[in-house]
């Protein structure tokens, strides 16, 4: 595409002599700058990314990717209602469980401090399955959990100053007793025998796990589920299975697939990806607008140099495609660098943030706030290489104006006055 000759004058021109300092200063900020704009872009679709994947295989996983539900908020003979779906063809042909849960909203007391939770009974042989990889279980194991005893998130047992065999007492007035004088709330208590840490906040300070009899008995509810979750090998294939329960189950039941469940939230993350993507895109942009104004200036300073060459023979098209390989190295070679600056922070942006807390005594990713315990990353390898793409096409872009102003150079004009 390039001849010897295009090639050597086109990196001859990237180093510019003293008197040209200044062109040279551009060139390197237009090299800087894409550089940082692709960095940036790489660490932040990566951290988006992160939160994306780490977020919704957390609360989807935890939560079923196709949940079953009944209108009346009680299905009883779910063991029934389990093996006529596992029946069915297309559910069995995609699901890895299915899980029957009863929960409920529960107040929690324990030393003096009252805080709301989330009660799940779910068989603690189905608990295990669904807990994720990452979370680590503290004092007696999940198979070890008998009637009567609770699995409870580390944080809220902390916040709740409770040490393994303490107790809690569980209030839940939705579930009460009914009496002359009304509904009177279910109190009992259960020694903690077990915490997890999930890593996700929500989870580790708001849920209580037991034994799906012993859920049932305390929320006055036997023989019956509040739900019946469904885990799917493939979480994005929800659409078939969902169809196939709505087709074979009687009328009552609703059906509803993690992105009904999570419909906002998810909606949320991907619009917040996208304006980052497109605010962010703008750092290259003005980079490359930066190589549009080095090469215009380059084009005037060698003016006398391009009337000699043209002089000499070379053609328009080889002047051109001198200053496109100018301009389009710059953004090569800082996309090359900012992709490998890029990957690096995104690899250990955890560990920079830790270093950043301790410098300056800030807590920089407060888990309340963002439901997770510690930035997540998560580096896309097609991600990486669009935006190293994007990069130096957009450089290229860049050099067209430029360049054409070269190739249009009329030597006799330039060298008259010589």
């Amino acid at each position: 595409m390039f001849t010897k000759l295009e090639t050597k004058i086109a990196f001859r021109y990237l180093r510019a002599k003293r008197k040209e300092g200044f062109v040279s200063v551009i060139s390197w900020v237009s090299l800087l700058g894409i550089m940082l704009g692709v960095a940036t872009l790489i660490v932040v679709m990566s951290v988006m990314s992160g939160f994306h994947h780490t977020l919704l295989s957390r609360i989807v996983g935890m939560n079923g990717h196709v949940v079953v539900y009944h209108q009346n908020g009680a299905i009883s003979d779910y063991d029934f209602l389990v093996d006529k779906i596992k029946q069915n063809k297309i559910v069995a042909a995609n699901i890895n469980g299915i899980v029957p849960v009863m929960e409920g909203q529960v107040m929690a007391s324990a030393n003096g401090v009252n805080s709301g939770a989330m009660l799940r009974g779910m068989r603690m042989t189905d608990l295990a399955a669904i807990t994720a990889a990452g979370t680590k279980i503290y004092g007696n194991e999940l198979s070890d959990i008998a009637d009567g005893q609770l699995v409870m998130g580390q944080v809220l047992a902390r916040n709740m100053r409770l040490t393994m065999n303490d107790s809690v007492t569980l209030i839940a007035a939705n579930n009460g007793t009914p009496t002359a004088f009304g509904t009177m709330p279910r109190i009992m208590s259960y020694p903690v025998k077990s915490t997890f840490l999930m890593g996700m906040y929500e989870y580790d300070s708001g849920f209580i796990f037991m034994t799906l009899e012993g859920a049932q008995k305390y929320l006055n509810s036997p023989d019956s589920v509040s739900h019946v979750d469904l885990f799917l090998r493939n979480p994005e294939k929800t659409d078939a299975v969902a169809d196939a329960l709505r087709g074979m189950l009687p009328p009552g039941f609703v059906v509803r697939d993690w992105r009904d469940l999570n419909k906002g939230f998810v909606g949320a993350l991907q619009v917040e990806r996208n304006v980052m993507f497109l605010i962010l895109m703008l750092i290259i942009i003005v980079a490359a607008f930066n190589i549009v104004s080095s090469l215009v200036m380059l084009v005037k300073d060698k003016s006398r140099d391009i009337a000699v060459l043209r002089t000499v023979g070379v053609s328009r098209n080889s002047m051109m495609k001198i200053f496109v390989l100018a301009g389009t190295s710059i953004g090569a070679i800082g996309a090359v660098f900012g992709t490998a600056l890029g990957i690096v922070v995104a690899r250990y942006i955890e560990d920079i943030r830790q270093f950043i807390q301790w410098a300056t005594g800030r807590n920089l990713f407060p888990p309340e706030m963002y439901f997770l315990s510690e930035l997540p990353s998560r580096i896309d390898p097609v991600s990486v290489a669009g935006i190293a793409i994007v990069a130096i096409m957009l450089s290229f872009l860049a050099t067209l104006y430029p360049a054409w102003r070269a190739a249009k150079t009329d030597p006799v004009e330039v060298l008259r006055y010589e």
